[in-house]
C-alpha cells in the first residue's frame, strides 16, 4: 500500500542504483525479478515515514518505566484520549516505541493552502508542527486563526512569498494558522517561531517541541543500536569523529554512566554548540566536544598532553565511532532526492580518510564501529571490503544487539562476513497502513517486529583492531 509516489531521483543517480540493486551477484542469488521487486519496494518506502517513532530514554536522569507514564500521559493529551500505546523494546531497553498512525485517508482538504519545504515536510510526516522558516507560500488572504491544508514542495520550485502554488505538492494535512500572510512574509515579520498548528497530520506522531526534553532523545532506531554495538565500558577513552547533533554521543556517555572520556569532533562550529547544549540539557559531564575536522585529528608524534583536544597520538582510544558523512539515502521520508551522481559518488574517498585515521588513533584490542544512514553498496559493504584488505590487523565482529538484516551482497564479501554485518533495510517490511482498530488488534511482538523493520535505512559495521605489533 504506497499513499505517496515513489521517491524520485536524477536520471543518472536512478540508473546508478538500479545497477547496485540488480548487481550480478545479487540477481544470481535472488533471481532477477525478486531483485527488482526488492528494489522497486525500497523506492516506495523511503518516501513514507518510518511506521515507529523512536524515543531514547536519559536512563542517567530516571527509569524508562517512569519515562514511559509520563509520555503515556503526554500522548493522551496530544490525541485527546485516542489510545496510542507506549512500547518497551526487549532488546534495547533504553527506548520507548510509539506506533504512527496513518496515513489518514479522509481527511477534508481546505480551500486556504500553506506551502512548506520539503525538509519542512518530512518534519510534519514525523510529528512536528510548522515553523515560519519553513513556510514559502500561503494563500493570499491568510489570516491567523484560518484553517489552512499544508502541502510539501517536495521538488523545491514555489518561489518564496508566492500566493499560489500549481506544481507538484504533496498533501500533509490540516492545521490552524498561528499568523496572517503578512506576519510571515512582511518585511518585519517574525524569522522564527510556529507558523501552522497541526491539528489533522495525514500521519499522526507526537509532536515532542519541549516534551520531556531532559529526559528523551529523539533518535531513529538503528542510531540507538549503534550506540550499544560500540558497548562503551565505564572509564574508557571513547572518540566520537563525527558527531554533531550528538544523540550517539550523549548515548555512548550514558552508557558509561558518565564516566570516563567521551571527545565529540565536528568541523562546523555551529553543530559543536549543538553537541555541548545537548549534552548540558541531558546533565552529562563527560563529554569534551571541538571543532576539529576528522581526517586531521591524527597527531604525527606522540604528545604528552592526553588531556587536550585534537589532533591526538596513535593508538589513544579504547572505542569509535564513525557515523561517517553519507549520501544519506536512508533518510525516511523523502520524495525527491536532489544530490548529483558526482555528489552522491563522493562520500567514498572522504569515508576512506576518516576510517585510516580511526584506524590509527584506536587501541589495539580496541573497537571501532563504522556507520552509516544510507543505502548504497560502495559506503556500506564495499567500504568493509575495502578495510578488511587495506587494514589487516582489523577483524569484523559479531553485533549485539542484532535487529538489522544481513550485509548485501555485490561487493565480494563471504556470506560469513555479510552475517556479521547489520543492514536496516525498510523494504524488509511490508507497507501498510495503521489506524487505531489495527493497533489494538496487533500482538506487542508483532508491532516490535515491525518497528525492527520498517525504520530508517542504516548500515553498521564493527572491527576489533588486533595487535598491531
Amino acid at each position: 500500500m504506497t499513499f505517496f509516489p515513489k521517491i524520485s531521483f536524477q536520471p543518472e543517480v536512478e540508473e546508478y542504483l538500479s545497477k547496485v540493486f540488480k548487481n550480478r551477484e545479487l540477481v544470481a542469488a535472488l533471481g532477477t525479478q525478486e531483485a527488482e521487486s526488492r528494489y522497486q519496494s525500497l523506492l516506495s518506502h523511503l518516501s513514507h515515514p518510518p511506521a515507529f517513532t523512536t524515543a531514547r530514554v536519559n536512563t542517567r536522569l530516571a527509569s524508562v518505566r517512569h519515562v514511559k507514564k509520563l509520555l503515556f500521559d503526554e500522548i493522551q493529551q496530544q490525541f485527546k484520549g485516542l489510545n496510542v500505546p507506549v512500547l518497551e523494546h526487549p532488546e534495547i531497553q533504553d527506548i520507548l516505541l510509539i506506533p504512527v498512525i496513518g496515513p489518514r485517508r479522509d481527511i477534508t482538504r481546505h480551500e486556504c493552502e500553506v506551502i512548506v519545504g520539503a525538509h519542512c515536510g518530512y518534519a510534519v510526516l514525523r510529528g512536528a508542527h510548522v515553523y515560519v522558516p519553513g513556510i514559502i507560500s500561503t494563500s493570499k488572504f491568510l489570516k491567523a486563526g484560518d484553517l489552512v491544508s499544508v502541502y510539501s514542495d517536495i521538488e523545491g520550485k514555489c518561489k518564496r512569498g508566492a500566493k499560489e502554488f500549481g506544481g507538484i505538492k504533496v498533501f500533509l494535512g490540516n492545521g490552524i494558522s498561528e499568523l496572517s500572510r503578512n506576519e510571515i512574509f512582511g518585511s518585519n515579520g517574525p524569522l522564527n517561531g510556529m507558523g501552522v498548528r497541526m491539528i489533522e497530520p495525514v500521519y499522526l506522531s507526537p509532536s515532542f517541541d519541549n516534551v520531556l526534553s531532559s529526559h528523551l532523545f529523539l533518535q531513529n532506531l538503528p542510531s540507538v543500536v549503534v550506540s550499544h554495538v560500540l558497548n562503551p565500558q565505564p572509564g574508557e577513552r571513547i572518540l566520537d569523529m563525527c558527531a554533531a547533533p550528538g544523540g550517539k554521543t550523549t548515548h555512548l556517555a550514558t552508557l558509561m554512566h558518565d564516566q570516563g572520556e567521551v571527545i565529540a569532533m565536528d568541523k562546523i562550529a555551529n553543530k559543536v554548540k549543538k553537541i555541548k547544549q545537548n549534552a548540558e540539557l541531558l546533565q552529562l559531564n563527560c563529554i569534551k566536544a571541538f571543532c576539529y575536522d576528522g581526517t586531521k585529528a591524527l597527531s604525527v608524534e606522540k604528545r604528552g598532553d592526553e588531556q587536550g583536544g585534537p589532533p591526538f597520538s596513535p593508538e589513544s582510544f579504547d572505542g569509535i565511532l564513525l557515523d561517517a558523512p553519507c549520501s544519506g539515502m536512508g533518510q525516511r521520508p523523502n520524495m525527491a532526492y536532489s544530490l548529483t551522481l558526482k555528489e552522491l559518488t563522493s562520500y567514498q574517498p572522504l569515508q576512506r580518510k576518516l576510517f585510516t585515521v580511526a584506524v590509527k588513533l584506536l587501541k589495539p584490542g580496541g573497537v571501532l564501529v563504522y556507520s552509516t544512514c544510507t543505502i548504497t553498496l560502495s559506503e556500506n559493504e564495499e567500504q568493509v571490503a575495502w578495510a578488511l584488505e587495506t587494514f589487516p590487523c582489523l577483524q569484523l565482529q559479531p553485533q549485539e544487539p542484532r535487529i538489522g538484516g544481513e550485509g548485501m551482497r555485490g561487493a565480494g564479501l563471504s556470506l560469513a562476513q555479510l552475517k556479521l554485518l547489520q543492514r536496516f533495510d525498510p523494504s524488509a517490511a511490508t507497507l501498510q497502513g495503521m489506524d487505531i482498530t489495527s493497533l489494538q488488534d496487533s500482538r506487542e511482538d508483532d508491532l516490535i517486529s515491525l518497528a525492527n523493520k520498517d525504520c530508517i535505512g542504516f548500515f553498521i559495521a564493527k572491527f576489533i583492531k588486533l595487535n598491531s605489533k
